[in-house]
C-alpha cells in the first residue's frame, strides 16, 4: 500500500488540498497528516478520503471541534495514532508529545511517521524508520512524501510543482 504523508497545515486549506491531490496522482490509496492541521477547513479536505490524523502543538482539540470531526465522519484522535499495514507497525505523532522518542526506541514499530520541524526527513534509528515528510507552511521547502510500505520505500514530493527531491539532499 502506498500512503500519502503530510504535515504541518496550520489551517492552509488550499495546500492541504494540492498536497491531497498531488498525493493521490502519484499514487498515494490513504493519507496520514502528522499534525498541526488548525482548522475545520482544513479538517474539510479529509472528507471522503481515507485519512489518520493526530493533532499537533498548536492544534485546539475543543468539544465543539469534536463535533464537526464527528459530523463529517472523520475519527477523533486520542494521542498517537497507531497502525498495522502490510505487516509493518506505523505509529503516528506529531513529534513534540511525550513517548515519541520512547515509540522510536522500543523496537515495537517499523514506522514513526511525525512532522513538527517542518524539516522533511528520513532516517534509520535501531531499526525503525522515522518519517518526517515536512510541512505544507511556513518551509522553506513545502513538502510531502509517499510511503511504499510494500516495498518500504520513501520518495519526498515538493508541493509547489511536484517534482521528486532527491533522497539526501536538504531544504536551503
Amino acid at each position: 500500500m502506498v500512503l500519502g504523508l503530510l504535515s504541518d497545515s496550520h489551517g492552509d486549506a488550499s495546500a492541504t488540498a494540492r498536497a491531497m491531490a498531488l498525493l493521490a496522482q502519484h499514487g498515494a490509496e490513504r493519507f496520514i497528516h502528522c499534525g498541526d492541521i488548525c482548522g475545520e477547513d482544513v479538517l474539510a479536505e479529509f472528507v471522503g478520503h481515507d485519512v489518520t490524523f493526530v493533532w499537533g502543538n498548536c492544534d485546539s482539540p475543543s468539544p465543539s471541534l469534536r463535533r464537526y470531526v464527528q459530523s463529517v465522519g472523520l475519527a477523533w484522535p486520542e494521542g498517537r495514532a497507531e497502525l498495522e499495514i502490510d505487516g509493518r507497525r506505523i505509529a503516528v505523532f506529531h513529534g513534540h508529545e511525550r513517548g515519541f522518542a520512547d515509540a522510536i526506541e522500543s523496537g515495537h514499530f517499523h514506522y514513526v511517521l511525525h512532522g513538527h520541524t517542518h524539516l522533511y526527513s528520513d532516517s534509520l534509528f535501531n531499526g525503525c524508520r522515522v518519517i518526517n515528510p515536512g510541512a505544507l507552511y511556513r518551509a522553506a521547502v513545502k513538502s510531502v512524501a509517499l510511503l511504499d510500505v510494500a516495498a518500504d520505500s520513501v520518495t519526498f514530493l515538493r508541493l509547489d510543482d511536484g517534482v521528486v527531491i532527491p533522497v539526501g539532499s536538504r531544504p536551503k
